[in-house]
Protein backbone atom coordinates (compact mmCIF):
# COMPACT_ATOMS: atom_id res chain seq x y z
CA UNK A 1 0.00 0.00 0.00
CA UNK A 2 1.27 2.99 -0.81
CA UNK A 3 2.35 5.57 1.93
CA UNK A 4 0.28 8.26 0.88
CA UNK A 5 -3.15 6.51 1.04
CA UNK A 6 -5.90 8.80 1.34
CA UNK A 7 -7.19 8.71 5.41
CA UNK A 8 -9.46 10.72 6.98
CA UNK A 9 -7.63 13.50 8.93
CA UNK A 10 -8.88 17.02 10.06
CA UNK A 11 -7.53 20.13 9.25
CA UNK A 12 -6.58 22.26 11.91
CA UNK A 13 -6.03 26.39 11.78
CA UNK A 14 -1.96 27.58 11.05
CA UNK A 15 -0.56 28.73 14.83
CA UNK A 16 0.67 31.54 13.11
CA UNK A 17 -3.30 32.95 12.17
CA UNK A 18 -4.37 32.27 15.90
CA UNK A 19 -5.18 36.18 16.31
CA UNK A 20 -6.73 36.36 12.77
CA UNK A 21 -9.15 33.19 12.56
CA UNK A 22 -12.98 33.96 11.16
CA UNK A 23 -15.67 34.00 13.47
CA UNK A 24 -16.06 30.10 11.52
CA UNK A 25 -12.55 28.61 13.28
CA UNK A 26 -12.47 30.86 16.21
CA UNK A 27 -14.52 27.91 18.48
CA UNK A 28 -12.71 25.09 17.21
CA UNK A 29 -9.42 26.67 17.18
CA UNK A 30 -10.30 27.78 21.12
CA UNK A 31 -10.78 24.59 22.13
CA UNK A 32 -8.36 23.09 20.56
CA UNK A 33 -5.21 24.71 21.31
CA UNK A 34 -3.44 21.85 22.65
CA UNK A 35 -3.85 20.56 18.94
CA UNK A 36 -2.37 23.09 17.20
CA UNK A 37 0.43 24.42 19.47
CA UNK A 38 3.11 22.60 21.96
CA UNK A 39 2.04 21.89 25.37
CA UNK A 40 3.09 21.07 29.18
CA UNK A 41 0.14 19.68 31.32
CA UNK A 42 -0.95 21.82 34.76
CA UNK A 43 -1.65 18.45 36.63
CA UNK A 44 -4.84 18.56 39.48
CA UNK A 45 -4.68 17.08 42.19
CA UNK A 46 -6.47 13.29 43.76
CA UNK A 47 -9.84 15.81 45.06
CA UNK A 48 -11.92 18.65 43.25
CA UNK A 49 -12.91 21.41 45.48
CA UNK A 50 -16.67 20.74 45.51
CA UNK A 51 -18.64 23.55 44.61
CA UNK A 52 -21.77 23.70 45.97
CA UNK A 53 -25.40 24.15 43.41
CA UNK A 54 -27.57 27.26 44.69
CA UNK A 55 -30.66 28.64 43.14
CA UNK A 56 -30.41 29.24 39.45
CA UNK A 57 -30.53 33.52 38.89
CA UNK A 58 -31.94 34.36 35.43
CA UNK A 59 -30.38 38.04 35.10
CA UNK A 60 -31.99 40.40 32.01
CA UNK A 61 -30.11 43.54 31.37
CA UNK A 62 -31.73 46.88 29.42
CA UNK A 63 -29.57 47.50 26.37
CA UNK A 64 -30.40 49.83 23.70
CA UNK A 65 -34.20 49.70 24.41
CA UNK A 66 -35.04 46.52 24.56
CA UNK A 67 -34.54 43.94 27.86
CA UNK A 68 -32.35 40.66 27.14
CA UNK A 69 -32.14 37.71 29.04
CA UNK A 70 -29.30 35.17 29.72
CA UNK A 71 -29.86 33.26 26.03
CA UNK A 72 -29.86 36.38 24.39
CA UNK A 73 -26.44 37.76 26.45
CA UNK A 74 -24.85 34.42 25.16
CA UNK A 75 -25.99 34.83 21.51
CA UNK A 76 -25.74 38.03 21.44
CA UNK A 77 -22.22 38.20 21.94
CA UNK A 78 -20.68 34.98 21.05
CA UNK A 79 -20.32 33.08 24.31
CA UNK A 80 -19.05 29.71 24.91
CA UNK A 81 -18.79 29.12 28.21
CA UNK A 82 -20.35 31.35 31.35
CA UNK A 83 -20.32 30.82 35.07
CA UNK A 84 -21.37 32.78 37.79
CA UNK A 85 -20.47 32.08 41.20
CA UNK A 86 -21.30 33.57 44.69
CA UNK A 87 -18.51 32.08 47.10
CA UNK A 88 -18.65 28.58 46.58
CA UNK A 89 -22.28 28.17 45.09
CA UNK A 90 -22.91 27.91 41.18
CA UNK A 91 -25.64 30.42 40.53
CA UNK A 92 -25.49 29.89 36.98
CA UNK A 93 -23.70 27.38 34.50
CA UNK A 94 -23.90 27.84 30.63
CA UNK A 95 -22.61 26.31 27.38
CA UNK A 96 -22.44 26.64 24.09
CA UNK A 97 -20.35 27.04 20.68
CA UNK A 98 -18.65 23.14 21.11
CA UNK A 99 -17.57 23.66 24.37
CA UNK A 100 -18.38 20.80 27.17
CA UNK A 101 -17.56 20.29 30.89
CA UNK A 102 -14.05 18.72 30.73
CA UNK A 103 -13.13 20.72 27.50
CA UNK A 104 -10.10 23.13 27.98
CA UNK A 105 -10.71 26.43 26.34
CA UNK A 106 -8.31 28.86 25.66
CA UNK A 107 -7.62 31.44 28.24
CA UNK A 108 -5.68 34.02 26.02
CA UNK A 109 -4.24 36.45 27.81
CA UNK A 110 -6.52 35.60 31.12
CA UNK A 111 -3.45 33.58 31.76
CA UNK A 112 -1.11 36.65 32.46
CA UNK A 113 -3.03 37.40 35.39
CA UNK A 114 -2.77 33.92 36.53
CA UNK A 115 1.01 33.67 35.76
CA UNK A 116 1.48 37.34 37.80
CA UNK A 117 -0.41 35.10 40.93
CA UNK A 118 2.34 32.97 40.76
CA UNK A 119 4.92 35.41 41.14
CA UNK A 120 3.56 36.66 44.66
CA UNK A 121 4.13 32.70 45.32
CA UNK A 122 7.74 32.48 44.58
CA UNK A 123 8.13 35.81 46.25
CA UNK A 124 6.42 34.04 49.93
CA UNK A 125 8.71 31.46 48.88
CA UNK A 126 11.97 33.20 48.96
CA UNK A 127 12.35 32.37 44.76
CA UNK A 128 12.74 35.72 43.68
CA UNK A 129 13.95 37.85 46.49
CA UNK A 130 12.13 41.31 45.53
CA UNK A 131 10.26 42.92 43.45
CA UNK A 132 12.67 45.31 42.35
CA UNK A 133 15.16 42.68 41.14
CA UNK A 134 16.75 42.92 37.41
CA UNK A 135 15.58 40.71 35.50
CA UNK A 136 18.91 40.14 34.41
CA UNK A 137 19.05 38.40 37.89
CA UNK A 138 17.37 35.38 37.58
CA UNK A 139 17.42 35.47 32.96
CA UNK A 140 21.07 36.33 32.04
CA UNK A 141 20.86 35.77 28.68
CA UNK A 142 18.56 39.27 28.46
CA UNK A 143 21.96 40.91 29.98
CA UNK A 144 22.68 43.63 27.81
CA UNK A 145 19.16 43.63 25.83
CA UNK A 146 17.17 46.46 27.04
CA UNK A 147 15.48 44.34 29.73
CA UNK A 148 18.51 44.59 31.42
CA UNK A 149 17.19 47.52 33.16
CA UNK A 150 13.78 46.35 33.66
CA UNK A 151 12.58 45.31 37.09
CA UNK A 152 9.85 42.08 37.97
CA UNK A 153 7.52 45.00 39.14
CA UNK A 154 7.52 46.89 35.91
CA UNK A 155 6.83 43.38 33.98
CA UNK A 156 4.23 42.76 36.06
CA UNK A 157 2.87 46.02 35.53
CA UNK A 158 3.13 46.06 31.88
CA UNK A 159 5.37 49.23 31.94
CA UNK A 160 8.57 47.45 31.07
CA UNK A 161 9.23 50.58 28.83
CA UNK A 162 10.24 48.38 25.68
CA UNK A 163 8.79 49.32 22.02
CA UNK A 164 6.18 46.53 21.62
CA UNK A 165 3.68 46.39 18.92
CA UNK A 166 0.68 44.48 20.37
CA UNK A 167 -1.47 45.15 16.82
CA UNK A 168 -3.05 42.08 16.29
CA UNK A 169 -4.17 43.10 12.23
CA UNK A 170 -0.65 43.67 11.75
CA UNK A 171 1.13 40.89 10.50
CA UNK A 172 4.61 42.32 11.26
CA UNK A 173 3.90 43.26 14.76
CA UNK A 174 5.70 41.81 17.05
CA UNK A 175 2.77 40.15 18.74
CA UNK A 176 2.15 38.28 15.79
CA UNK A 177 5.61 37.51 15.41
CA UNK A 178 5.83 35.93 18.76
CA UNK A 179 1.98 34.22 17.13
CA UNK A 180 4.01 32.50 14.38
CA UNK A 181 7.40 31.85 16.03
CA UNK A 182 4.86 29.83 18.74
CA UNK A 183 3.11 28.29 15.36
CA UNK A 184 6.05 26.78 14.36
CA UNK A 185 7.53 25.81 17.08
CA UNK A 186 11.00 27.34 17.21
CA UNK A 187 13.26 26.56 20.33
CA UNK A 188 14.54 30.06 21.79
CA UNK A 189 12.07 32.48 19.41
CA UNK A 190 10.25 34.13 21.40
CA UNK A 191 13.33 34.59 23.87
CA UNK A 192 15.55 36.04 20.58
CA UNK A 193 12.42 38.16 19.56
CA UNK A 194 12.53 39.98 23.02
CA UNK A 195 16.16 40.55 23.04
CA UNK A 196 15.87 42.11 19.69
CA UNK A 197 13.39 44.76 21.18
CA UNK A 198 14.55 48.11 21.90
CA UNK A 199 14.10 50.27 24.77
CA UNK A 200 11.59 52.79 24.03
CA UNK A 201 10.78 55.05 27.33
CA UNK A 202 12.56 54.69 31.30
CA UNK A 203 10.89 51.15 32.67
CA UNK A 204 8.33 51.77 35.20
CA UNK A 205 6.43 55.14 33.68
CA UNK A 206 4.24 54.35 31.07
CA UNK A 207 1.87 51.63 30.57
CA UNK A 208 1.67 49.68 27.37
CA UNK A 209 0.16 46.53 26.77
CA UNK A 210 2.75 43.94 25.78
CA UNK A 211 2.04 39.85 25.53
CA UNK A 212 6.00 39.42 25.40
CA UNK A 213 6.65 41.30 29.14
CA UNK A 214 4.76 37.80 30.52
CA UNK A 215 7.03 35.84 28.08
CA UNK A 216 10.09 37.04 30.19
CA UNK A 217 7.86 36.91 33.31
CA UNK A 218 7.64 33.30 32.73
CA UNK A 219 10.98 32.40 31.79
CA UNK A 220 12.02 34.37 35.17
CA UNK A 221 9.39 32.06 37.10
CA UNK A 222 10.75 29.28 35.38
CA UNK A 223 14.68 30.02 36.34
CA UNK A 224 13.95 31.66 39.95
CA UNK A 225 12.04 28.71 41.14
CA UNK A 226 13.85 25.65 39.37
CA UNK A 227 10.42 24.14 37.86
CA UNK A 228 8.60 24.54 34.92
CA UNK A 229 5.66 27.40 35.30
CA UNK A 230 3.72 24.23 34.89
CA UNK A 231 5.10 22.17 37.55
CA UNK A 232 4.99 25.46 39.63
CA UNK A 233 1.34 26.00 39.19
CA UNK A 234 0.26 22.66 39.81
CA UNK A 235 2.31 22.35 43.50
CA UNK A 236 1.36 25.99 44.17
CA UNK A 237 -2.26 26.38 43.60
CA UNK A 238 -3.79 23.72 40.74
CA UNK A 239 -3.36 20.67 42.78
CA UNK A 240 -3.63 21.83 46.00
CA UNK A 241 -6.48 23.48 45.88
CA UNK A 242 -8.57 20.62 44.05
CA UNK A 243 -8.78 21.85 40.46
CA UNK A 244 -11.19 19.09 38.31
CA UNK A 245 -9.11 18.87 35.50
CA UNK A 246 -5.83 18.53 34.22
CA UNK A 247 -5.11 22.26 32.31
CA UNK A 248 -2.07 23.15 30.14
CA UNK A 249 0.55 25.94 29.29
CA UNK A 250 1.11 26.34 25.44
CA UNK A 251 4.81 26.13 25.27
CA UNK A 252 7.27 28.09 22.86
CA UNK A 253 8.60 24.62 21.33
CA UNK A 254 8.47 20.73 21.91
CA UNK A 255 9.91 20.61 25.22
CA UNK A 256 10.48 24.56 25.75
CA UNK A 257 9.36 27.32 28.12
CA UNK A 258 5.79 28.08 28.56
CA UNK A 259 4.49 30.69 27.24
CA UNK A 260 3.33 32.60 30.16
CA UNK A 261 1.07 35.30 29.15
CA UNK A 262 -1.45 33.78 26.31
CA UNK A 263 -2.75 30.74 25.10
CA UNK A 264 -3.20 28.31 28.40
CA UNK A 265 -6.17 25.68 28.36
CA UNK A 266 -8.60 25.34 31.31
CA UNK A 267 -12.01 24.16 31.54
CA UNK A 268 -14.78 26.48 32.77
CA UNK A 269 -15.35 25.77 36.07
CA UNK A 270 -11.41 25.80 37.05
CA UNK A 271 -11.09 29.22 35.81
CA UNK A 272 -13.66 29.94 38.50
CA UNK A 273 -12.26 27.91 41.25
CA UNK A 274 -9.19 29.79 40.77
CA UNK A 275 -11.42 32.91 41.12
CA UNK A 276 -12.38 31.34 44.40
CA UNK A 277 -8.64 30.48 45.50
CA UNK A 278 -8.62 34.39 45.28
CA UNK A 279 -11.70 35.09 47.23
CA UNK A 280 -10.73 33.34 49.79
CA UNK A 281 -7.26 35.20 50.08
CA UNK A 282 -4.90 32.65 48.45
CA UNK A 283 -5.11 30.23 51.42
CA UNK A 284 -5.11 26.13 50.98
CA UNK A 285 -5.88 24.34 53.58
CA UNK A 286 -5.30 27.32 56.06
CA UNK A 287 -1.80 28.00 54.44
CA UNK A 288 -1.30 31.27 52.72
CA UNK A 289 -0.16 30.88 49.31
CA UNK A 290 0.53 34.81 48.44
CA UNK A 291 2.62 37.14 51.03
CA UNK A 292 0.17 39.07 53.11
CA UNK A 293 -0.93 42.22 51.25
CA UNK A 294 -0.48 40.59 47.78
CA UNK A 295 -3.89 40.73 46.54
CA UNK A 296 -4.35 44.40 47.83
CA UNK A 297 -1.69 45.20 45.82
CA UNK A 298 -2.25 42.94 42.61
CA UNK A 299 -6.05 44.40 42.52
CA UNK A 300 -4.67 48.66 43.32
CA UNK A 301 -4.97 50.51 40.28
CA UNK A 302 -0.72 51.07 39.56
CA UNK A 303 -2.01 52.83 36.14
CA UNK A 304 -5.31 54.68 35.78
CA UNK A 305 -6.54 53.87 32.58
CA UNK A 306 -8.90 55.18 29.89
CA UNK A 307 -11.82 52.65 29.90
CA UNK A 308 -12.23 53.55 26.10
CA UNK A 309 -8.56 52.47 24.99
CA UNK A 310 -8.91 48.63 25.88
CA UNK A 311 -11.05 45.93 25.36
CA UNK A 312 -12.63 45.19 28.43
CA UNK A 313 -13.59 48.54 29.32
CA UNK A 314 -10.92 48.77 32.48
CA UNK A 315 -10.04 52.15 34.33
CA UNK A 316 -6.75 50.76 35.75
CA UNK A 317 -4.00 48.11 35.17
CA UNK A 318 -2.37 46.11 38.58
CA UNK A 319 -0.35 43.13 38.70
CA UNK A 320 -1.00 42.25 35.56
CA UNK A 321 -5.07 42.12 36.46
CA UNK A 322 -6.90 44.40 34.99
CA UNK A 323 -9.42 47.10 37.33
CA UNK A 324 -13.34 47.49 36.67
CA UNK A 325 -14.64 50.56 37.96
CA UNK A 326 -16.20 48.83 40.60
CA UNK A 327 -13.26 47.83 42.00
CA UNK A 328 -13.28 44.40 40.91
CA UNK A 329 -9.76 42.01 39.69
CA UNK A 330 -9.81 41.16 35.54
CA UNK A 331 -8.46 38.73 34.14
CA UNK A 332 -8.71 39.95 30.56
CA UNK A 333 -8.09 37.66 27.15
CA UNK A 334 -8.52 38.45 23.08
CA UNK A 335 -11.80 37.48 21.83
CA UNK A 336 -13.84 37.79 25.11
CA UNK A 337 -12.25 36.04 27.70
CA UNK A 338 -12.90 37.36 31.29
CA UNK A 339 -12.47 36.30 34.76
CA UNK A 340 -13.82 38.57 36.88
CA UNK A 341 -13.59 38.34 41.00
CA UNK A 342 -15.14 40.80 42.87
CA UNK A 343 -13.69 40.52 46.75
CA UNK A 344 -16.05 42.80 48.17
CA UNK A 345 -18.96 41.25 46.88
CA UNK A 346 -17.67 37.62 47.33
CA UNK A 347 -18.57 36.76 43.69
CA UNK A 348 -16.83 35.71 40.05
CA UNK A 349 -18.10 35.67 36.57
CA UNK A 350 -16.13 33.43 34.43
CA UNK A 351 -17.08 34.34 30.69
CA UNK A 352 -15.36 32.23 27.57
CA UNK A 353 -16.24 34.32 24.09
CA UNK A 354 -15.55 34.27 20.48
CA UNK A 355 -15.78 37.56 19.38
CA UNK A 356 -15.98 38.71 15.61
CA UNK A 357 -12.44 40.37 15.20
CA UNK A 358 -11.45 42.51 11.87
CA UNK A 359 -12.08 42.62 9.30
CA UNK A 360 -15.55 40.57 10.36
CA UNK A 361 -16.20 42.58 13.76
CA UNK A 362 -17.26 45.65 11.75
CA UNK A 363 -20.17 43.41 9.84
CA UNK A 364 -21.02 42.51 13.18
CA UNK A 365 -22.27 45.21 14.97
CA UNK A 366 -22.39 44.86 18.21
CA UNK A 367 -20.93 46.60 21.39
CA UNK A 368 -19.32 43.82 23.35
CA UNK A 369 -18.11 46.23 26.18
CA UNK A 370 -22.00 47.84 26.89
CA UNK A 371 -23.18 43.97 26.82
CA UNK A 372 -20.82 42.83 29.11
CA UNK A 373 -21.47 45.95 31.65
CA UNK A 374 -25.05 45.23 31.50
CA UNK A 375 -25.44 41.75 31.98
CA UNK A 376 -22.44 42.01 35.14
CA UNK A 377 -24.66 44.23 36.75
CA UNK A 378 -28.24 42.47 36.50
CA UNK A 379 -26.00 39.97 37.86
CA UNK A 380 -24.94 41.37 40.51
CA UNK A 381 -28.32 42.76 41.22
CA UNK A 382 -29.40 39.53 41.02
CA UNK A 383 -27.22 38.44 43.85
Amino acid sequence: MSSDTAQPRQYLPRGEDFLLLSPSWQAYAYRNVDRIFATRAIARGEAAFPLARGPEIAPDYQLGGALHGVEDYIHRTNVAGLLVLQGDTIRLERYGLGLEEQLRWSSMSMIKSLTSTLVGAALKDGAIASLDDPVSRYLPALAGSAYDAVSVRTLITMSSGVDWNEDYTDRTSHVNRYSKSLGDKVAGGVLALMRSVRGLHPPGHRFNYNTGDTYVLGALLSAATGQTLADYMSRKIWSRFGMEFDAFYTLESEGGQEIGGSRAGMALRDFGRFGLFLLGGGVIAGEPILPEGWLDAAGSRVFALDPATNSYGADGYGYSWWIDPDGAMVASGFAGQTLYVNRRENVVIVTLSCHPQPPFAASYGMDFKAERFAFKRAVLDQL
